[in-house]
């Protein structure tokens, strides 16, 4: 790797980890009381899925451990905004949906961080958003394959 490679590499990582930082703070602060990152997120991916996902298939979804994932859970669960029941073919497993109140919380999270987002893309510009969106992608795409 040339060292021009390797300066725009660093400067390419630094740069997403700082917007990673600064994007989870400014979210943390809009999300409705007591919701965090990882709620939403588990929220919105229950929503958008429409179906019951087991907590491994959350875990790997989410690029967590399995028990990072039941800690999240069982604060979902307790806020009353999932619900986890034995699985009828195999009793050693759980599935998870989400809950009338959890739909609600999550709608509710969407509402609050909408404007956030909304400032954020409209100030750089919807083709500029657009364009850089493909790499992104591509980006996690290669991460995810390891």
């Amino acid at each position: 790797m040339t060292d021009e490679t390797n300066a725009l590499a660093v400067t390419l990582f630094s740069e997403i980890l700082t917007a990673d930082q600064l994007l989870r703070n400014r979210l943390s602060r809009v999300l409705p009381k007591g919701m965090e990152i990882s709620h939403f997120s588990v929220l919105n991916h229950l929503a958008y899925a429409g179906t019951e996902r087991t907590p491994a298939q959350l875990a790997s979804a989410f690029h967590v451990t399995r028990g990072a994932m039941t800690n999240t859970l069982a604060k979902l669960e307790w806020a009353g905004y999932i619900h986890i029941r034995p699985d009828w073919d195999d009793a050693r497993r759980k599935m998870v949906a989400i809950s009338p109140a959890g739909r609600q919380a999550r709608d509710q999270a969407i509402s609050s961080i909408a404007p956030l987002i909304n400032e954020v893309v409209g100030e750089l510009g919807l083709d500029r958003v657009r364009s850089t969106l493909p790499v992104l992608r591509d980006l996690r795409i290669k991460l995810e394959a390891g």
